[in-house]
């Protein structure tokens, strides 16, 4: 489970299918209004509230998204205490577990990963080729670079291959697609793995 802050009223998590499996929560049952999963989001705001100090103690919208062989992404946004709760804060310790979720779902098909330096993604980059995988896309944003795969651009066939190479070189990232082509620098777009194996030995 990891965890970071957005802004003052939103954070995001992103969760693992071992995270979920742990608990014993199937990705379907995300979407079902059910004890362990009230749990699990319990859990996960105590942990927000532990490392980024995010605290909730009113009405949270609650987004989810399932990430294909990844996992799922959770942004909770918090809402504005209304004078009510201010007051019903201060008669009661119970507040803090007493919140209102309005919750969206939806399921992705696209593959983002970031990688630290340009040497992994451009190991990555070949082992991919190995795989006979060409495309993809590769941006420079803020720290480090990011690999973006189209949901339809890979047979499910080949799938959790293409994740497991790119999971041993960098770490699969919340950041979307929209942000990339809205903020980041294009490195190379749409043949990325075909261009830079073209260019770019790995370090032996």
């Amino acid at each position: 489970m990891r965890v970071e802050r957005l802004s003052q009223d939103k954070i995001r998590i992103f969760l693992t299918f071992d995270d979920l499996l742990e608990r014993g929560i199937e990705k379907e049952d995300m979407w079902r209004d059910i004890p362990k999963v009230h749990e699990l989001f319990n859990e996960m705001m105590e942990q927000a509230y532990d490392e980024v100090g995010f605290e909730i103690n009113g009405p949270v919208a609650v987004e989810v998204f399932a990430l294909p062989a990844q996992g799922m992404v959770v942004i909770v946004t918090r809402g504005h205490r209304d004078s009510h709760a201010e007051e019903m804060e201060e008669e009661s310790d119970m507040l803090d577990e007493m919140y209102e979720m309005e919750v969206t779902l939806e399921e992705t098909d696209w593959l983002v990963y970031r990688f630290s330096d340009f040497e992994n993604l451009i190991a990555a980059l070949h082992q991919l080729q190995k795989l006979g995988y060409e495309g993809g896309s590769v941006y420079a944003y803020e720290t480090g670079y990011y690999f973006y795969i189209p949901g339809d651009d890979v047979p499910e066939s080949d799938l959790q291959r293409i994740v497991a190479v790119l999971s041993e070189y960098g770490e699969t990232s919340t950041v979307t697609p929209y942000v990339l082509a809205e903020y980041a620098k294009v490195v190379a777009e749409h043949t990325a793995v075909k261009t830079l194996t073209r260019y770019f030995r790995p370090m032996s």
